[in-house]
């Protein structure tokens, strides 16, 4: 029994070296490393590029129309209308076309400064409030003004509070004590509602969410409130998730010490954007009331960023900067607004650097507009709609269809913007400007009669630009490069320009050489009898006390007497006292001086000095 119990045990070897093998394999000597970092996952927003189709993406406007003074607001409806309005209380009516828009009516709305407007959310009506104490209606698709109320009080904004399908088209407009009266939009001036305890001082904006029946207000303290309309007896809405405004971040601006001057809704009403007078983008949870995001576009900022990564050279970015200190003592930075796209990912807004799209998902600026443009853009209002070709019946099969010639819709995504004391909006589409070095560029439309001073920069700016400073005269015996006096005569070297632009000189002999003297062109006839200048006939002579033909190479005017300009000119190789105030010297060579004694020095006709080699002109290159 004992020698079976004996066998039947562990020997005592075998557990000892079977634990330490396992201690052994357990047991850690010394510290362990870090555990690798998980790589993290970058945001990406799924179908960016198909969103980023549906949004204008040229850095420069593609056309801009006039006010007769500063606009101050512009605003896209669903109706495809765009409606401008400038402080002198004149409204426009716009239609969208499939590329551009078309004018379609102009209303002298109001007598005193517009205060504020808003477009219905189903995009029928207009209202349009100023200090005139009057607030007007506009039916927006019949472009027509259909109801006026003479106020008793100066108002501050206004804001339509009303859903499609309600029975009565709610307006609340706001005076500088803070109260707030709603009216119908279709009714006389007596309130259906007065609202005098919401706020305790002037309003800056209200703005209506139709997703959820909730207005949104904000006064200059700071404060902002939740409140409902006609539908809810104006009491705190119940679809939100808190009670008390100490359970959300809504006295963000009050303990920030800002104002917020615009707000924008998401297009499914969830979150809400807002513009402050601390240049910040504050995003919001709208049920929450809770903010989840902060994009600060303060001065500092951007005077970090251009020090770290310059944006802008450093003469341009002072002028901005300038600029920007200019806006806020104007007080119009109130103007700048904030918009969602139509996909609620990406939001829009005015900066220094123009207007900037980001992307909420990713956190990134993916678009900047107008960089280049000498204008800051303040006002903002996008259409993303697609514009009807036709107003035809279409049957289940004729949708469904691939055949192009049924396709009635077409997209042109364009962004409208309002500029710092510009009386122009401007365009930007996915489409540039054609060509905006040309002389004759059109972008900037003048729908309106300009000012004195518009016609004269207007006028300055395109005789600049036909006028140079310097020329290269291209001939078959080798090139000469001309200095052109453009301040003292501006007439003379605006002919020369213009004409050698057009290529007028091309072909032309030099058909009077005279040695140790002169050589003579610009006749297109080649006998010194022909020529006219780009007006037609003759112009004036332009003598200068300090142009003269003291030196050789002098370039000046041929005529046939006093005030007898057309298109001949020559070039002296000696001085020519005699000739001064008697011909007018608008340039001189100032290289390939040899290539005129060479043409000075051929053997020409003795009886008409004209060379018996023709030597031409090939062209002239204006610089």
């Amino acid at each position: 029994m004992a020698a079976t119990m004996e066998s039947l045990k562990r020997p005592a070897d075998d557990s000892d070296s079977d634990d330490s093998g396992q201690s052994d394999e357990d047991e850690v000597i010394g510290p362990m490393p870090v555990p690798e970092a998980k790589p993290k996952k970058r945001k990406v927003l799924e179908f960016e590029h198909v969103y980023l189709k549906h949004l204008p993406s040229a850095e420069t406007y593609e056309k801009s129309y006039m006010h007769r003074d500063v606009i101050t607001h512009v605003a896209v409806t669903k109706s495809q209308f765009i409606v401008t309005a400038s402080c002198d209380g004149h409204v426009k009516f716009w239609k969208k076309q499939e590329h551009g828009i078309e004018f379609v009516k102009h209303f002298r709305g109001h007598l005193g400064t517009l205060q504020g407007i808003s477009v219905s959310p189903d995009g029928l009506f207009l209202c349009t409030i100023a200090d005139d104490k009057s607030l007007k209606v506009y039916e927006i698709v019949s472009f027509d003004m259909i109801n006026m109320m003479k106020l008793w009080y100066k108002p501050c904004c206004c804001e339509w509070i009303y859903s499609p399908g309600d029975p009565i088209s709610a307006l609340a407009c706001s005076d500088k004590d803070g109260v707030i009266n709603v009216y119908d939009g279709n009714g006389d001036n007596t309130p259906l509602h007065s609202i005098d305890k919401l706020h305790s001082a002037k309003l800056i904006f209200m703005k209506y969410n139709s997703v959820y029946d909730v207005m949104v207000s904000a006064d200059q303290n700071g404060m902002v409130e939740y409140w409902t309309g006609p539908k809810h007896n104006y009491v705190f809405p119940k679809n939100v998730h808190f009670k008390y405004k100490t359970d959300t971040d809504l006295y963000e601006f009050v303990k920030c010490k800002t104002v917020p001057t615009a707000l924008s809704f998401s297009p499914d009403g969830k979150v809400f954007a807002t513009m402050s007078l601390d240049r910040k983008v504050r995003l919001f949870k709208f049920l929450t009331g809770k903010m989840f995001k902060v994009l600060d576009e303060s001065l500092q900022t951007f005077t970090e960023l251009q020090q770290m990564k310059p944006q802008l050279p450093d003469m341009e970015f002072g002028r901005r900067m300038a600029q920007e200190r200019d806006l806020d003592k104007s007080g119009n930075l109130k103007r700048a607004n904030v918009v969602f796209d139509e996909s609620g990912n990406f939001i829009l807004y005015g900066t220094m650097l123009g207007i900037k799209v980001i992307n909420l998902h990713t956190n990134k600026c993916v678009l900047t507009l107008g960089k280049p443009e000498n204008v800051r853009l303040l006002h903002i209002s996008l259409f993303q709609g697609k514009v009807v070709k036709n107003q035809s019946a279409e049957t289940l099969e004729m949708k469904a269809s691939e055949n192009p010639s049924l396709q009635n819709v077409s997209v042109d995504p364009t962004l409208f913007c309002t500029g710092f004391k510009k009386n122009r909006f401007f365009m930007f589409t996915r489409r540039g400007p054609e060509d905006t070095k040309s002389v004759d560029a059109d972008r900037d439309v003048f729908n309106e009669k300009p000012s004195k001073d518009e016609v004269m920069a207007a006028t300055q700016n395109a005789v600049s630009q036909r006028i140079s400073e310097s020329a290269i005269l291209h001939t078959t015996m080798g090139d000469v490069h001309l200095k052109l006096f453009a301040t003292e005569c501006p007439k003379t070297v605006e002919n020369f320009c213009v004409h050698s632009k057009n290529g007028y000189y091309n072909g032309h002999v030099f058909h009077r050489v005279i040695k140790q003297f002169m050589i003579q062109t610009g006749d297109p006839l080649g006998t010194g009898t022909g020529g006219e200048s780009i007006w037609g006939g003759e112009f004036e002579d332009e003598f200068h006390p300090n142009l003269r033909h003291d030196r050789p190479y002098t370039l000046s005017m041929a005529n046939a007497g006093a005030n007898t300009n057309g298109s001949q000119f020559f070039i002296t190789v000696a001085p020519s006292p005699w000739l001064d105030n008697k011909h007018t010297v608008f340039g001189r060579a100032v290289k390939g001086m040899d290539v005129v004694q060479k043409i000075c020095e051929v053997k020409c006709n003795p009886k008409t000095d004209k060379p018996y080699d023709d030597i031409k002109i090939i062209s002239v290159t204006i610089k």
